[in-house]
């Protein structure tokens, strides 16, 4: 197992630092903030990003995908991280594209995986009902009714859910909330009758949603997969989520960290820099073994998702230990970087409160740390 990208994997990883250092910096993130964007980003900055084949990385050749496979996504959310980029990426390629890739037949994948590879379309993966998430408490009841289904309940946190034009929602079928078996899932066109879309403000400015559906009447079509056994294809997609996360985090902390040493190095106080202080150089090396750990545990992760030889066990646990360790390292670097900046790293003015904020929302995203540590406890 690798732990290192490839030639082609860097080269990716050169290709987007250098398109959203140009095209998608910090500042575009606080200009998208300050003017209250629906979206949550520049739809020309995706389009572009899909020109650049983006969203056709992980998806086999037969539908227009490079069958680059799944680690080739780690340099991309590593960039966006740095940059603190915004794109639907994560919903309607990571999380939308590869549950219909797994769990969708053959019409449903000609529909769809061609027009979110060419960005024409975007879904959004309606899965949390709560304030944590914890995929087995699905509740929202989807009762057969005649030749389909009707759906009743809420979604919460629903990534980019503003503006998309389906939803695939994960709904229980059978058994009790808690279980994993009864769990299906549906393709919810976002005109369905009885659908209601509602913003959810974030501290990351970030586009989120709330979904409440109310009788919503589907047909058999919408069904994904096999009734009542829709869990293994919603876990295959969120882990490929969660370790795209986790890759945005690196990136995050890596940026942070880096951006701290320079501080570090300029900031003089009585008389000399303050990179000098033994106590902040203390501090700083702890975070820096946090980022190599976080970084190991990222390319294990990345690999997992493309090794058919893994059972699912072996899969949850080294992509809730990347999840984990990038989440609880992104934390503690934000956390320094405030304290580190002193008097100014409290301030609006200063990127690193941007890069604080979407630290926190993606770091709970998908699992935060407690949920990541009872998973990989409970896979061992």
């Amino acid at each position: 197992m690798s732990l290192r990208y490839n030639d082609d994997q860097r080269l990716l990883a050169d290709s987007a630092r250098d398109f959203l250092a140009a095209r998608s910096p910090v500042s575009a993130q606080r200009r998208l903030r300050d003017e209250a964007v629906a979206l949550g980003f520049d739809p020309q900055l995706w389009r572009d990003a899909v020109g650049l084949g983006w969203s056709a990385i992980a998806f086999p050749e037969t539908f227009g995908g490079l069958d680059f496979g799944c680690k080739g996504l780690g340099p991309i959310f590593e960039s966006m991280g740095r940059n603190l980029s915004a794109t639907p990426l994560l919903s309607s390629v990571v999380l939308g594209g590869s549950l219909v890739q797994v769990a969708g037949n053959s019409a449903q994948q000609a529909q769809w995986l061609p027009a979110l590879i060419g960005g024409e379309q975007r879904l959004a993966l309606a899965v949390d009902e709560q304030s944590r998430h914890d995929p087995r408490r699905i509740a929202l009841e989807a009762k057969a009714e005649g030749q389909g289904y009707r759906l009743h309940g809420e979604k919460f946190w629903v990534v980019d859910g503003l503006g998309a034009d389906a939803y695939v929602v994960a709904a229980r079928t059978s058994g009790q909330s808690g279980e994993t078996q009864g769990i299906s899932l549906f393709l919810v066109p976002a005109d369905a009758k009885g659908l209601t879309v509602s913003a959810l403000a974030l501290i990351d400015s970030r586009n989120s949603a709330r979904l409440q559906l109310d009788g919503v009447q589907l047909g058999s079509d919408a069904l994904l997969g096999t009734l009542g056994e829709g869990w293994a294809a919603l876990e295959t997609a969120l882990d490929r989520g969660r370790t795209c996360l986790a890759a945005e985090l690196l990136g995050m902390a890596e940026q942070l960290f880096e951006t701290t040493l320079e501080y570090l190095k300029t900031r003089v106080q009585f008389d000399t820099p303050i990179g000098t202080f033994q106590v902040l150089q203390h501090r700083a090396a702890q975070l820096y073994v946090d980022l190599a750990l976080s970084r190991s545990a990222l390319m294990a992760a990345l690999a997992t998702l493309d090794d058919a030889s893994l059972d699912a066990g072996a899969r949850a646990r080294l992509v809730s230990l990347a999840k984990w360790k990038a989440g609880d390292t992104a934390i503690k670097v934000a956390n320094e970087a405030v304290q580190m900046h002193g008097g100014i790293g409290v301030t609006d003015e200063l990127d690193v409160g941007l890069y604080l904020k979407r630290v926190r929302v993606a770091q709970s995203s998908l699992g935060d740390r407690d949920f990541h540590c009872e998973r990989y406890a409970s896979n061992a």
